[in-house]
């Protein structure tokens, strides 16, 4: 739908034409008694030179138009679209140590690292929670924001997609994690705050300790819920002949529990895909997406249109103005020979 913002301002429309509508009869009177209807020659030059100022009252009458009409602020309201009613943010907090490089996974197949694993199906959890702003954080040595709370899903899929192994180091941060993603929080107020920590070990580094950040979590509302990546068993090839390993066996799932339950949240066992993707399908019940009840249109202004017509009307005579007067002074040389 069409409308002007300022549509008071379109009374100014007609403002030029009434001061020529006040001064135009005080020149006609002082001109009259110089005017001698007898000189039937000089009919036509009046003519001609009415004609010739009826171009450059258009062109200013176009302008003052655009000017106006800028001025109201003309503007395009678009259809109504749908936003969230709560504001409900998410951040995942995904780990990038060295351990997260074991192939323990099979995808499509395919024997894969952790990490790809869980990108391959985080991607389609992200892309499902329609109405939810989402973070990314990263951790290793230390933990660090890669992608702040937003609702551009796909801009989180793409930095999730490019990070890799050992980009932040080769430990595990738990605690660090979880206390940036409560600062994060603690800047956004009324609203559900929900923290999904992956991981593959224990907490080896950082400057908190996984109490501490639980402590966080708890005063700030934040609920987590945490989910241990990696397989129980897996077959080892060397000199010797093949064996059976528990690649999982430094998983602190005790701590990941406490942290889950303390906050209000829960602890899930990721050994293989299938499990991954149940558990994503889960918190989608756990953490249902907000239903969309509020209303907005959005606004598109228009007033460069106008504007932009009423400069190059402007700039076009000037340039006009400008010629003239230059052919004239070529002329005047000519004149003066004959």
């Amino acid at each position: 739908m069409f409308e002007f913002a300022w549509w008071w301002v379109l009374c100014l429309i007609p403002l030029p034409f009434i001061i020529r509508w006040l001064v135009k009869p005080k020149q006609k009177s002082a001109l009259a008694a110089l005017r001698v209807p007898a000189l039937r020659p000089n009919m036509v030059t009046s003519i001609q030179a009415t004609k010739s100022r009826k171009v450059p009252l258009l062109v200013a009458s176009a302008i003052w138009l655009g000017l106006v009409l800028a001025a109201a602020r003309p503007q395009w309201l678009g259809e109504p679209i749908s936003i969230p009613s709560e504001g409900r943010e998410m951040m995942l907090a995904v780990d990038l140590s060295g351990s997260m490089k074991i192939d323990d996974m099979q995808l499509n197949g395919r024997q894969v690292n952790r990490l790809t694993m869980t990108k391959s199906v985080l991607f389609d959890f992200i892309k499902r929670r329609v109405g939810d702003r989402l973070g990314l954080i990263l951790f290793a040595d230390t933990a660090y924001l890669q992608a702040p709370l937003t609702y551009d899903r796909d801009t989180v899929a793409t930095l999730l997609s490019e990070s890799v192994i050992g980009l932040v180091g080769e430990q595990t941060a738990i605690g660090d994690a979880i206390g940036l993603a409560v600062k994060r929080f603690d800047e956004k107020d009324e609203s559900n705050n929900v923290l999904i920590l992956l991981t593959d070990g224990q907490n080896t580094a950082g400057n908190i300790t996984p109490e501490q950040a639980k402590t966080l979590a708890i005063e700030k509302g934040v609920k987590v819920y945490t989910i241990g990546v990696g397989a129980d068993q897996m077959l080892i090839q060397s000199f010797f002949g093949s064996r059976q390993v528990n690649p999982s066996q430094e998983l602190d799932e005790d701590m990941l529990m406490d942290i889950a339950e303390s906050t209000g949240g829960k602890y899930f066992r990721a050994r293989d895909v299938n499990e991954l993707e149940a558990i994503y399908a889960t918190l989608d019940t756990l953490e249902p997406i907000e239903g969309e009840t509020r209303k907005m249109r959005p606004l598109t202004s228009l007033f460069y249109y106008p504007l932009a017509l009423a400069f190059i009307l402007s700039l076009g005579w000037a340039l006009v103005h400008l010629l003239t007067g230059a052919l004239r002074q070529l002329r005047l040389p000519k004149k003066e020979v004959e």
